[in-house]
């Protein structure tokens, strides 16, 4: 039997960096994020072990991506969970940075 999903509230902390995802008032993950001009860098998501497969990595996903959009910011996918829920999610690729050139042997 599936799991419900609970109600996400997700909050943004700019003093942190970072967008906090609550269940019930209680913290429950996050994701990290280094901004820069024009760019905003997602570094590192993390979502508490008791709250994992709950649809809190994918609601923090989202937050971030609209937060780069709704600032018409570029964002870098450096955190592996957040570049593939982009990935899967192509409605946001006006807003992914791409880099220019890759470094070489």
């Amino acid at each position: 039997m599936e799991r419900e999903k609970p109600q996400v509230t997700v909050t943004q902390v700019p003093e942190e960096n970072r967008l906090e995802a609550y269940v019930d008032g209680r913290l429950a993950g996050l994701v990290e994020y280094i901004p820069a001009k024009g760019l905003i860098a997602f570094v590192h998501t993390e979502v508490l072990p008791e709250r994992e497969g709950q649809g809190i990595g994918s609601a923090l996903a989202k937050a971030s991506l609209e937060m780069a959009r709704r600032a018409d910011l570029k964002f870098l996918p450096v955190c592996p969970f957040i570049a593939a829920w982009a990935d899967r999610n192509p409605a946001y690729e006006p807003w992914r940075h791409r880099p220019a050139g890759r470094v070489a042997d």
